[in-house]
């Protein structure tokens, strides 16, 4: 799988430097994908998703543009964030698991 490669250049009017993250993500989701072939029997030590580095590096990125700048890689905050966004339709591509079936956007239920 190809690593993560820093580029780092000036932008436009060449007044401050940009680091632009490359990786090559193929091989990693055409890996998911046909994890999601196969059946996982257990709950425990389930696999859930392989996320590319830059994926990482985007969502930390969307967070400390938000305005969480102490937001830190592998923390319990930024996998909370991770979770979320694993739960978000938009991004089952990354999921190596068979999540159920939506559509939409689906509110939290809780059981009494």
């Amino acid at each position: 799988m190809g690593g993560l490669t820093l580029r780092p250049h000036l932008d436009a009017d060449g007044s401050r430097l940009v680091i632009e993250h490359v990786q090559d993500v193929a091989p990693i989701l055409d890996w998911n994908r046909e994890a999601r072939r196969d059946a996982q029997q257990s709950d425990w030590g389930r696999h859930v998703a392989r996320i590319p580095n830059v994926i990482y590096v985007k969502w930390l990125n969307e967070e400390y543009a938000g305005g969480n700048t102490r937001l830190r890689l592998f923390t319990p905050e930024f996998d909370a964030i991770v979770q979320k966004k694993l739960s978000d339709p938009d991004w089952a591509y990354l999921r190596t698991d068979k999540p159920a079936a939506q559509s939409g956007w689906r509110a939290e239920t809780s059981w009494r």
